[in-house]
């Protein structure tokens, strides 16, 4: 009797266990699943402030990595109603401010918040709010790398309420590796240009912008134009259909690139040995433009003339 009643605790013991090794396999999946949403969400975030957050670092000496890591939580990596409707991507609310507003659901409701045109004039208020506040002078004490220090001055000086608030800027600017941004001593001046873009005339539906291949790009949808692109892009529809090796009456197809550079006469260090190799479908062009190179670089590179038509499984040098 007895040994059948260990022989059925043992049982019970091995099916908890394994009842908490399934429960824990579908806790980490879900979480590893919600980590890759995030990390893409926050990324085209990066991508898209940090010469502006470098710009107002070289200006006012308040670390890019602090500036980057606040509007991202603040803004809910640009997704906030707050910042859609609003610009105000660091949740600053009324005080001393007569400028623009809106009024929004916080710590109560309907409370006062500063309302901008683009996301350039969120940050430069962002900048001056902490230069001119009495409260956050010490900060300015600091090292612009000390990033930790600021962090931590912000909660204490009364930024945000939230007790956790140091712990999580440093855990986005850890992760991220922002605190890299802190010791550029250079941004780009179209990424700048592109923030001060009136984001209000385009609301939530602004292209986001991706790097690849020392370039920007956007992707082009339905019913895109060059004309359409280039007023918000600020980059004349000309020399968009230029930098693409396209004319500018051409219609565009959703989900084709465009480059908002001149591309490069080579692809990615990362493709020095890995040639490519042609599959159905494909073109010259459309394999110029996903390795982010330049059309004639592509014939040149391979030794082909320009009337070439190419074959599936045919292998071409992209770098």
């Amino acid at each position: 009797m007895q040994n059948c009643l260990n022989f059925a605790l043992i049982m019970n013991i091995d099916c908890m266990k394994r009842y908490l090794l399934i429960h824990l396999a579908l806790l980490i999946s879900v979480a590893v699943g919600a980590q890759a949403k995030w990390n893409s969400r926050y990324q085209a975030y990066i991508d898209q402030y940090k010469d502006l957050a470098i710009a107002e670092m070289l200006k006012y000496n308040i670390p890019a990595s602090i500036t980057l890591a606040q509007g991202l939580l603040e803004s809910g990596a640009g997704t906030s109603e707050l910042t859609r409707n609003s610009n105000n991507h660091f949740g600053i609310k009324c005080h001393n401010w007569s400028g623009a507003t809106t009024r929004h659901d916080d710590d109560e409701r309907q409370e006062c918040f500063r309302a901008y045109r683009d996301a350039y004039e969120s940050y430069e208020d962002h900048s001056r709010f902490l230069v001119s506040q009495p409260r956050y002078r010490k900060l300015f004490k600091l090292d612009v790398t000390d990033y930790k220090g600021w962090a931590k001055g912000l909660k204490s000086c009364g930024y945000a309420t939230n007790p956790a608030y140091a712990k999580q800027l440093i855990g986005i600017i850890e992760l991220y590796q922002l605190h890299r941004y802190d010791k550029a001593k250079k941004y780009d001046k179209f990424m700048v240009d592109r923030s001060a873009v009136k984001d209000a005339a385009y609301g939530a539906n602004l292209h986001p912008i991706y790097i690849y291949n020392k370039n920007y790009y956007v992707k082009a949808r339905k019913g895109d134009t060059f004309k359409s692109i280039s007023k918000e892009v600020g980059i004349s529809y000309k020399k968009l259909a230029k930098y693409n090796e396209r004319d500018k009456d051409d219609k565009l197809v959703e989900g084709e690139i465009i480059y908002l550079k001149k591309k490069q006469k080579k692809a990615e260090k990362a493709y020095k040995d890995r040639p490519h190799r042609v599959k159905a479908g494909e073109s010259m062009y459309s394999i110029a433009q996903n390795y982010g190179i330049r059309l004639s670089s592509l014939y040149k590179m391979n030794g082909l003339k320009a009337d070439y038509s190419i074959k599936v499984n045919d292998i071409l040098r992209v770098r």
